[in-house]
């Protein structure tokens, strides 16, 4: 085992435990430049893990009834088409970009995460939070067309760079479909299980799967996840999300250039 990675795994999973988000936007960057893994391996490996670690929680917010079942269908219907198809495209771009592939596949995963970052950031900001808020709870009526067209866009993102199952999907819970705080976060982690269980198929399929780094990861990031989820009340969410939002921007940022 590789107790690095068990480190690594630990780190993230505490952030997630603590903030329900994250997990992903971090792990990827964490392999490619501190454990100098390629972008296609630490994607996929990413994703494998992820979709074993989620599988408690999403069992959990099932249980505690905080799941809005339908809209997780709804939206899978989408989102695990264009995951595979985000899979399918990484693998095109690594076999036909010669030595160049690597550089693509970390520039498109920089590319997102400062989207994920532009996004957390925005939460941070007083008046935007407010307006959330507002939108928590709300009877939307976007029904299977909104749900299908959601989930194949931030689907092919998530199945071509890891990035954007929690953070994205969340925001979109809130602002198209207006869900509570309880349903987001319950609708977020089991889809976002589903989601990532189905990219990371593909990537198992392509060859993209490290699995002495899958297996170190999760002895960490298991007990990290529980750990922060028993923390999280005493941390100051208004501190960690900006906090969060910044690591993710210069992790973007130092991938783009």
């Amino acid at each position: 085992m590789n107790y690095h990675n068990a480190v690594a795994g630990l780190f993230v999973g505490l952030i997630v435990g603590a903030t329900g988000m994250g997990g992903a936007s971090l792990m990827a960057p964490i392999l490619i430049y501190l454990f100098h893994f390629k972008a296609k391996y630490a994607i996929g490996s990413d994703l494998a893990y992820a979709a074993i670690a989620k599988v408690f929680g999403s069992w959990q917010q099932k249980r505690a009834g905080n799941v809005n079942l339908k809209l997780v269908l709804q939206m899978s219907a989408g989102s695990i088409p264009s995951s595979l198809l985000g899979v399918w495209a990484l693998h095109t771009i690594d076999k036909r970009s010669g030595g160049e592939a690597d550089r693509i596949m970390t520039h498109l995963l920089g590319a997102v995460l400062v989207l994920v970052a532009v996004v957390v950031l925005s939460r941070s900001m007083p008046r935007v939070e407010a307006w959330f808020e507002r939108r928590r709870g709300r009877e939307v009526k976007h029904g299977l067309i909104w749900a299908v067209m959601v989930g194949c866009v931030g689907g092919f993102l998530v199945g071509l760079t890891s990035v954007g199952a929690g953070t994205l999907f969340g925001v979109a819970l809130i602002f198209i479909f207006g869900l509570g705080a309880r349903e987001v976060i319950g609708t977020d982690i089991y889809h976002g299980c589903l989601l990532s269980a189905a990219a990371a198929l593909g990537h198992v399929w392509v060859g993209d799967v490290d699995y002495g780094l899958v297996a170190s990861l999760l002895i960490g990031a298991i007990p990290g996840v529980l750990l922060g989820g028993l923390v999280s009340a005493r941390l100051p969410e208004r501190a960690l999300r900006p906090t969060l939002g910044t690591v993710l921007l210069l992790s973007g940022l130092k991938i783009l250039s």
